[in-house]
């Protein structure tokens, strides 16, 4: 009877550990998620995606990186997502203010070290209690 029991556990680690070793990676638009918690972005630190159009840079101040983490437990992957991404442009806003800028442009998902370039879309890897999403932009002063 122990033997059956000490079985039946160890298989519920495993399967359990297998459960949350999800790492799901999706790709969600950005328009929606920039407005899925209305005020948390700033509105006076411009945000440009990869390959958007923006007034000319007169200073670069350097290219930031950001690797956010949220608890996903009960979220779907997309409001997870939603709200890990936010906090990346966060900081990424909040780099801009420490170093002097007053935008941030070039931004590309960076999920694993894996860039992927667009002005519409991000990259986000959730599991089951964690979600993520890392972000890499190059922190300016613009021309005004």
């Amino acid at each position: 009877m122990k033997r059956l029991f000490f079985c039946a556990a160890l298989a519920a680690m495993l399967l359990s550990s297998q459960a949350f070793a999800r790492n799901t990676i999706r790709i969600y638009p950005v328009a929606p998620a920039l407005v899925s918690e209305p005020d948390k972005v700033d509105k006076n630190i411009p945000l440009y995606f990869a390959g958007q159009a923006h007034p000319a840079v007169v200073k670069s101040l350097g290219v930031f990186a950001t690797n956010k983490k949220t608890n996903a437990f009960g979220k779907s992957d997309e409001d997870a997502c939603q709200h890990v991404f936010l906090s990346a442009v966060m900081e990424l806003q909040e780099r801009a203010r420490k170093e002097g800028g007053d935008a941030v442009i070039n931004i590309k998902s960076n999920y694993q070290n894996v860039e992927r370039e667009s002005a519409t879309e991000f990259t986000c890897g959730a599991g089951a209690v964690v979600a993520g999403v890392a972000l890499k932009g190059e922190v300016v002063k613009l021309k005004n």
